[in-house]
């Protein structure tokens, strides 16, 4: 091991990210994104250590995760063009020999696919979603369902708008459609239904989960969406964004570019109630649906809402998707919330 990593009985906590090998080599907290967490830690006598991780010595970080008793994990479903299998099945070894893993493999399964939407489509948060299995199916159904409105349709598992797709009819009478993907810098497409079969079928491939989510378009996108900050099943604060990646453009204008996320502790006024339905009701609801123990709650997830149409209390607010595998960044607020559950765990 590099001479500047604390030997493994020395740290209590490892914070894996990705990295090459000059930056696992380079091993100082106060060059990664989470030095305010490391200090945070370090104020409360938590010994962290950085774990910088790619496939390339998974070996290597799998080995200094045996020897701390809390690893917590920030790693995309896709990065650098790799997806997580080697880790997942890394991280579930090193949680089988004793340490805690957050998250888990098997909560972001759970919480962190598009699934979860489906789990979801009849709790107080759901919408009208569908599972779509095959490029047959998608033929078969989407068009009928396209009549009634707009439809997303979501990849099993990704990040960063990778494989979401807003898709409404064009011209009824010539059957195309406007197509649109997520991921930055995309601009909105015409085409038919089998043009449209042929851009997603690369998600029906086993590799990528095999089938995609289908959930109604809701209008009220373009007022923002909210993300709700967890740790474990409190809210730790909130992110606010106007503009998003499928906000629409003006007719005939591209759509806007996405705005940035403005970040706010818990006490936010406007989100007051979404807290406490949280806190009270949904975190204990969804955790039921998809079949997880309490104690495997992350120690940082969050759940991004869009507003439904508003109800006798207020707005309602629509489940657009869970984030588990890497929430980074995070209000500030979190921080505190963070440190305190990961000392509960290292008492416990």
């Amino acid at each position: 091991m590099n001479p500047a990593v604390p030997s493994p009985s020395a740290a209590q906590v490892a914070l894996l990210y990705p990295g090459d090998r000059a930056t696992r080599d380079r091993v100082d907290p106060a060059e990664s994104r989470f030095a305010a967490l490391f200090g945070a830690f370090a104020a409360e006598g938590v010994r962290a250590v950085p774990a910088a991780y790619h496939d390339d010595f998974a070996d290597e970080v799998e080995s200094q995760l045996r020897g701390v008793q809390v690893a917590m994990v920030w790693c995309n479903p896709i990065e650098g063009g790799r997806r997580r299998d080697r880790l997942d099945a890394m991280l579930r070894r090193v949680a089988d020999a004793g340490v805690v893993v957050s998250a888990h493999p098997d909560a972001i399964l759970a919480l962190g696919t598009k699934d979860v939407l489906l789990a979801a489509r009849n709790l107080p948060f759901g919408s009208d979603v569908h599972r779509i299995d095959s490029l047959a199916q998608l033929q078969a159904d989407l068009p009928q369902r396209l009549r009634s409105g707009a439809r997303v349709l979501k990849q099993h598992r990704g990040n960063g708008g990778n494989g979401v797709w807003r898709v409404e009819q064009a011209d009824a009478q010539t059957r195309l459609l406007r197509v649109r993907h997520a991921q930055r810098g995309s601009e909105e497409e015409t085409m038919d239904m089998a043009a449209l079969a042929q851009r997603l079928a690369p998600y029906f491939d086993s590799a990528n989960g095999g089938h995609m989510i289908d959930q109604a378009w809701q209008p009220r996108l373009v007022e923002g969406m909210v993300r709700a900050y967890l740790v474990e099943k409190r809210v730790a604060g909130f992110g606010v964004q106007a503009v998003n990646a499928l906000y629409p453009g003006a007719p005939g204008q591209p759509p806007p570019p996405s705005g940035p996320r403005l970040y706010h502790g818990p006490e936010l006024p406007q989100f007051q109630r979404l807290k406490c339905l949280l806190e009270t009701e949904w975190v204990e609801l969804l955790r039921t649906q998809v079949g997880l123990r309490a104690e495997q709650l992350p120690l940082l997830w969050d759940c991004d809402f869009m507003l439904g149409e508003p109800d006798a209390s207020g707005d309602s607010y629509v489940l657009c998707e869970v984030n588990v595998s890497s929430v980074s960044p995070f209000p500030p607020s979190a921080i505190r919330a963070i440190v305190d559950a990961v000392r509960r765990l290292l008492r416990a």
